[in-house]
C-alpha cells in the first residue's frame, strides 16, 4: 500500500512488510477524519464485549466444521468457509490449501473466490492468481468476485490504475458487495489519492459495519498521516471484531506506542507475537519499543530471538 509496501489488506501479510519504511507526513483534510469519527464512533455495533465475543468464536467454527460428516465436509460450501477462517487468522498458507479444495470440489462457484485471490496476492503466487482470475472471468464475467480476481492480479504486478478499474467495475456490478469498495480504497491509497481512498472505505464500512479490513485501511492511512489518535481509534475497531490477526495487534501497538502508551504498546506486541509465532513484526516493533525505554538489554534478548528466526526462515528459503 506505499501503504501497499506494508500491504493493507484484509488479513493482511506480514511478509510483505517494509519495516524501514518511515511514516510520512502528507498533506490531509481532518474534516475526513472528522466524519469518521460522528459516524463509526458511537457505538455502530453496539457494546464492544459481544464484538470479542463474536471475534472469538472463530477457532471455535473451525472445530465445528471439523467435526461435520465426510460428505459434508468435503464439499465446496463448507471448504470455502475454512479456506474464509484460516484467512481470518492470518495463516494462508492453510487457507489457500482448503479453497484449492473448495475449487476442487465447485469448480463453477464463485463462493469466496474474491478471498481466494486475496489470499493468492499475499502469497505473491502471480500464476495461480492469473488463472483463477481468467477462469472466474469465463465463469461469469458479471460477477463482483471475477473482477476483484482480476483486480488482485494487476495489483500483484504494481499496475494500480488498472486494478482499481477492475475492482470499480465490481462495485459496478453489485454496489452492495463491500469488499470491492475496500480494494478500491487500497488502490487509491497505493496510488496515494488518500481522499478518495478514505470515500471507499467508509462506502464500505456503511454496507458493512464489520468489514474490518476497512477499519484496519483507515487505520494504516492515519498512521502513515501521523494522526496516531485517530489510527488507534481505527485499529481499536478492527481488533475488537477480528481479536485474531496479529498483523492488526501489531499496528494497534505502533499506534499506542507512537502516543507515548508504551505500556499498553508492549501488551499488545505480546499478545501479537502469542498469537502467531511466525510473525517477526511484532518482534521487531517490541525491540523498537524497549530501545525508546533505553531497556537495552532487553530489546537485544528480542532482536536475538529475531535474529535466529531470520536465519532459519534463510534455511528454508534454500
Amino acid at each position: 500500500m506505499a501503504l501497499r509496501s506494508v500491504t493493507i489488506r484484509k488479513g493482511q501479510s506480514w511478509s510483505n512488510e517494509n519495516w524501514d519504511e518511515g511514516i510520512h507526513n502528507e498533506t490531509f483534510d481532518d474534516s475526513h477524519a472528522n466524519v469518521t469519527i460522528t459516524n463509526y464512533t458511537s457505538s455502530p455495533f453496539g457494546d464492544a464485549r459481544s464484538l470479542e465475543t463474536e471475534g472469538a468464536s472463530m477457532p471455535d467454527a473451525l472445530d465445528i466444521y471439523m467435526k461435520l460428516p465426510h460428505k459434508h465436509y468435503n464439499t465446496g460450501w463448507v471448504l470455502s468457509q475454512v479456506g474464509k477462517a484460516y484467512f481470518e487468522l492470518v495463516d494462508y498458507l492453510e487457507s489457500a490449501s482448503f479453497f484449492s479444495l473448495a475449487r476442487q470440489a465447485s469448480p463453477y462457484s464463485l463462493e469466496g473466490s474474491d478471498i481466494y485471490s486475496t489470499v493468492l496476492y499475499h502469497l505473491k503466487e502471480d500464476m495461480k492468481l492469473s488463472y483463477l482470475a481468467q477462469e472466474l472471468i469465463s465463469t461469469d464475467r458479471l460477477a463482483p468476485q471475477s473482477w476483484c480476481a482480476m483486480g488482485n492480479c494487476y495489483s500483484l504486478q504494481k499496475d494500480h490504475e488498472t486494478a482499481l478499474k477492475s475492482f470499480q467495475r465490481a462495485v459496478q456490478l453489485n454496489s452492495r458487495f463491500a469488499y470491492a469498495h475496500t480494494l478500491c480504497g487500497h488502490e487509491y491509497v497505493a496510488l496515494e489519492d488518500f481522499e478518495n481512498g478514505i470515500k471507499s472505505y467508509l462506502s464500505a464500512l456503511r454496507i458493512d459495519a464489520r468489514h474490518y479490513n476497512s477499519w484496519y485501511g483507515l487505520g494504516m492511512l492515519y498512521l502513515r498521516q501521523e494522526k496516531f489518535e485517530f489510527s488507534e481509534l481505527h485499529f481499536r475497531m478492527a481488533f475488537q471484531i477480528n481479536p485474531h490477526s496479529s498483523v492488526i495487534m501489531s499496528y494497534l501497538g505502533t499506534a499506542l506506542h507512537a502516543l507515548k502508551k508504551n505500556e499498553e504498546a508492549l501488551e499488545m506486541m505480546e499478545r501479537a507475537i502469542l498469537a502467531d509465532k511466525k510473525n517477526p513484526l511484532p518482534l521487531y516493533q517490541k525491540a523498537n519499543i524497549l530501545v525508546s525505554l533505553e531497556s537495552f538489554d532487553e530489546a537485544l534478548e528480542v532482536l536475538e530471538e529475531l535474529k535466529e528466526y531470520a536465519l532459519v526462515k534463510a534455511v528454508y528459503m534454500l
